[in-house]
């Protein structure tokens, strides 16, 4: 029960014959303690910096008391850190580790915080190509799609001799009068429909598109920029692209052909495809019904379209029979069958993509990338971008710090949760910042792993 002599001292049950009471003069404090490795994964990589070099700041220096890096660093550090709403930045501009990691633990303005409030933030991401008496702040958007691939390609030592870019649509549920959102009927709802490019874990396009469009609109242009980017930097490596039947398209299949790029798409079955492999299906038919289980047959065939199609392409067919009734599936490719025979081609290839959904989820569940709710399309492709640039930021210390160890594969939401959500009290004095983080944390060892990685990389 609440003690009635001192109005902010909470009592409860006692425990071993000591009273247990709790209040709220603990001093400054954090929950946030283990966000120290996000900053020295920045410094591996500097993504901060290089972010913040893709905006404009017209606003009057002599005026300026949160810098231009402080609140782009602040907006992405805060979404790694869990916190997708502007509005929690007005208690999250006192945090001292928030602050520690945009290097600014003081404000000059005797009535201004360390970092920005909600309302500074909302005017960094409404920020326009041009410059207007409400909106000092502009971005590039060319300058940010480069910096995903460029931060990409910085990841590697040396150039692979392959790499796969997985392409895939989703939909972004909205639920206002937002510019550009639509009715999609596959998806039941209003949405946007934005465009990823993963390479395994790097995230290369993140691309806000309305809902009313071909999911393959626009692929091309954002794969020809990121393929004559990449070449530049690895002339000689093999680039395959893989996605499913929505990206299909004649003219994104006659682009790789003509520019020495292979592809593997899944192919959307019709009555003709499923009738070049009727023997197939009936020999996995007898087997599953025999057997009581799933039982397949691939046919590798050269096949075309009656008018779409510019030529003959090589198609795999899956004639599967499960207990459920039949599931054929094809897919197309420029893939040699030298190299992969149909069987392998799809279940040891195209299969994996699936991983790009983990990824997905990774960008829309633990980083908010579905948190576009502004009036319009700019400024919400800018929310994107920003929880696009905490992923990388989360992958950095996931690939650099946690290599070797039991969060080698952890996903965003688990890193955060175990290494970054951490209790700490923190003192500020003239000399130093100490952050006393609690000392029952159970990954201890995994924290020093990390801190020893980065600072590594960082040199």
């Amino acid at each position: 029960m609440q003690t009635d002599c001192i109005a902010d001292l909470f009592g409860f049950e006692a425990v071993d014959r000591r009273r247990v009471e709790a209040s709220f003069d603990g001093g400054q404090m954090t929950s946030d303690a283990g966000g120290l490795l996000l900053g020295r994964a920045d410094r591996a990589i500097r993504l901060i910096d290089r972010f913040s070099s893709c905006f404009d700041d017209h606003r009057n220096p002599a005026l300026i008391e949160h810098e231009l890096a402080t609140l782009v660093g602040q907006r992405v550090y805060g979404l790694a850190l869990g916190y997708e709403d502007l509005v929690d930045h007005d208690q999250l501009r006192h945090d001292p580790v928030l602050a520690a990691l945009n290097g600014k633990l003081e404000a000059r303005r005797s009535d201004c915080a360390a970092l920005a409030g909600k309302s500074t933030l909302n005017r960094l991401e409404l920020s326009r190509s041009e410059p207007s008496r409400y909106h000092k702040i502009g971005h590039d958007g060319a300058a940010i799609e480069g910096l995903f691939v460029d931060l990409f390609l910085e990841a590697h030592a040396a150039a692979p001799e392959e790499i796969v870019l997985d392409l895939d649509a989703t939909d972004d549920p909205v639920h206002g009068e937002q510019e550009g959102r639509f009715f999609h009927g596959y998806y039941g709802g209003y949405c946007y429909l934005p465009l990823y490019v993963f390479c395994g874990r790097h995230l290369l396009v993140a691309k806000l598109r309305p809902a009313n469009i071909d999911a393959s609109a626009g692929a091309l242009e954002e794969i020809d920029r990121i393929v004559r980017q990449i070449r530049a930097r690895w002339p000689t490596v093999r680039i395959v692209l893989r996605a499913d039947s929505g990206f299909a398209r004649e003219a994104l299949m006659a682009w790789c052909e003509a520019h020495d790029v292979d592809y593997l798409f899944g192919l959307a079955r019709n009555v003709r495809l499923q009738a070049e492999i009727a023997a197939e299906l009936a020999e996995a038919a007898a087997e599953s019904q025999a057997s009581g289980q799933a039982a397949r047959r691939f046919k590798d065939f050269l096949w075309t379209t009656r008018d779409s199609w510019s030529r003959r392409r090589r198609v795999v067919g899956k004639a599967e029979h499960t207990p459920k009734g039949s599931n054929p599936r094809f897919v197309v490719t420029s893939l040699d069958a030298k190299r992969h025979d149909a069987r392998a081609l799809y279940e040891d290839v195209y299969c994996a993509r699936g991983e790009m959904e983990n990824r997905i989820k990774e960008q829309q569940l633990d980083l908010f990338a579905d948190r576009t709710s502004t009036a319009t399309m700019r400024a919400n492709q800018l929310r994107l971008w920003f929880a696009s640039m905490a992923y990388v930021l989360l992958e950095a210390l996931r690939r650099i710090g946690l290599a070797g160890s039991r969060f080698t594969d952890a996903t965003c939401g688990t890193i955060r949760l175990k290494l970054l959500k951490i209790g700490a009290l923190v003192r500020l004095s003239v000399r130093r910042l100490k952050v006393a983080m609690t000392s029952a944390f159970p990954y201890q060892d995994e924290y020093r792993h990390a801190y020893v990685l980065l600072g590594a990389a960082a040199s």
